[in-house]
């Protein structure tokens, strides 16, 4: 018999003002993934850094290599300092890495300085679904854990939407991209003014063994009693064990390795999907099938419209239904839309105008599917399905290859553009989806994680 869960079913002010503001690092995770859509073509102009495809493959792959730095340091980072203060942190080297970026006077200075931004971004993006687990009652947690995605796709449409209106409103000004990089400090600075009315995670308070602490910060959070009791005792339990959940023991058990291997491949399924060759690439991929620049910059400014949609729509069904089942399904839909997508641009079955609107809405089909269905339930997936032992590490790990995988696509995808074409790649993406069902079916099985979950 399903056992109802325990705790409040709303947030009280408190819990939603703080698991607002630790959204935030989701934000900025979408704003400077998103920025560099829509700068780049006006980075690539000879007056400006006049970037060749392997340039700008490493100006928007650099981002994503330090994501997965900063991602792997989270496993050490939030247990030495606590959430709050490395949350602080993050926001405070995003401002100045950004700051780098929009004063850049060479490509190699804006790789560099992207590559110190991505530190940030990548410590934030494993950092806050983690956070907000750990801050929410187990009602809640779903809920909380999925505004991180919200923050990711509507971070990605502001800075679309800003990028339109600063490359509409000065076209011909070339070095606008850097205002367009500037802008992604505003978050930044936003989240580190807030950041100080937030309490530290009270389960990273129980490990700490400060339990008066934990206490009264649970209670203000509005957990319940039996929340409170049996985090206290997942705590003891945590700390009772934690030198025995070493590396040794989990390369000797193969529950350990099982788990292990279900984060990593969630975190390669996440990026293999191709989103981010669209989130990234989507001004450069819009203008190939005949879109101008100014065009492609308002196509881009849709694509976020519909992300943002599509989490919004999605939202009550991620946070109801097993996200397992709804991993496949999203995956499935994937494997229709850019098969569909690639033999529209290479076969252009309709005069070139309405074959670029069917572009647009075949793309927006895949957003749906991909933002609404496949990314949310990643990151839940991410942020519940370990042991508390294990959390942290595995949590860290699965986001890094979220980033590793991003990092290869992003490097290499305009050289796989230049060589194949947008329908070529397109027809990849399209298996590599069918690759990740594969996956699902024996990585992200729910019967088998809550098994291999149950021995710690």
């Amino acid at each position: 018999m399903h056992k109802e869960k325990s705790g409040p079913k709303k947030n009280n002010p408190f819990l939603s003002y703080t698991s607002y503001v630790i959204a935030l690092g989701g934000f900025l995770f979408g704003y400077d993934t998103g920025v560099i859509n829509g700068a780049l073509t006006f980075i690539n102009r000879p007056d400006q850094l006049g970037a060749s495809p392997t340039l700008q493959g490493l100006i928007s792959s650099a981002l994503v290599l330090g994501c997965m730095f900063g991602a792997l340091a989270n496993t050490t980072l939030a247990d030495k300092l606590g959430r709050k203060r490395l949350l602080q942190w993050v926001a405070a080297i995003f401002t100045v890495a950004t700051l780098a970026c929009a004063l850049s006077i060479n490509a190699w200075m804006l790789i560099i300085s992207r590559f110190i931004l991505g530190l940030s971004v990548g410590c934030a993006s494993s950092l806050s679904p983690l956070y907000l687990n750990e801050v929410s009652p187990e009602t809640l947690e779903a809920q909380n854990v999925n505004k991180n995605a919200i923050g990711i796709v509507l971070g990605q449409l502001a800075a679309f939407t800003v990028n339109a209106i600063l490359g509409t409103i000065w076209p011909d000004w070339h070095p606008i991209w850097r205002i367009m990089m500037l802008a992604a400090a505003i978050p930044a600075i936003l989240l580190w003014i807030a950041s100080s009315k937030i309490p530290n995670s009270p389960f990273w308070y129980l490990l700490q063994q400060k339990r008066d602490h934990a206490r009264h910060i649970f209670k203000e959070l509005g957990f319940s009693k039996n929340d409170i009791h049996e985090n206290i005792i997942e705590a003891k339990e945590s700390v009772k064990q934690g030198d025995k959940a070493d590396w040794h023991q989990i390369f000797s058990s193969k529950s350990a390795l099982y788990l292990l291997g279900a984060g990593i491949t969630i975190g390669f399924i996440q990026q293999a999907s191709g989103i981010n060759t669209v989130m990234y690439y989507g001004s450069v991929i819009l203008e190939k099938v005949g879109l101008g620049s100014g065009g492609s910059l308002y196509g881009n400014v849709l694509i976020g419209v519909v992300s943002s949609l599509a989490i919004f729509v999605g939202k009550p069904v991620v946070e109801r239904l097993s996200p397992y089942r709804l991993l496949t399904i999203g995956l499935i839909a994937n494997v229709f839309s850019l098969g569909l997508l690639s033999w529209v641009m290479k076969t252009t079955p309709l005069a070139a105008s309405t074959n670029n609107i069917l572009v647009l809405i075949i793309l927006s089909f895949f957003l749906a599917t991909q933002q609404g269905l496949v990314s949310p339930t990643t990151w839940l997936l991410l942020s519940e399905m370990f042991p508390q032992q294990l959390k942290t590490n595995f949590n860290a790990i699965g986001t890094a290859m979220t980033w590793l995988t991003n990092f290869v696509i992003s490097l290499i995808f305009p050289m796989l553009i230049a060589a194949q074409g947008t329908a070529g790649v397109f027809i990849i993406f399209t298996f590599a989806n069918l690759g990740c069902i594969f996956l699902a079916t024996l990585f992200a099985n729910s019967r088998l994680v809550k098994r291999a979950a149950a021995k710690f």
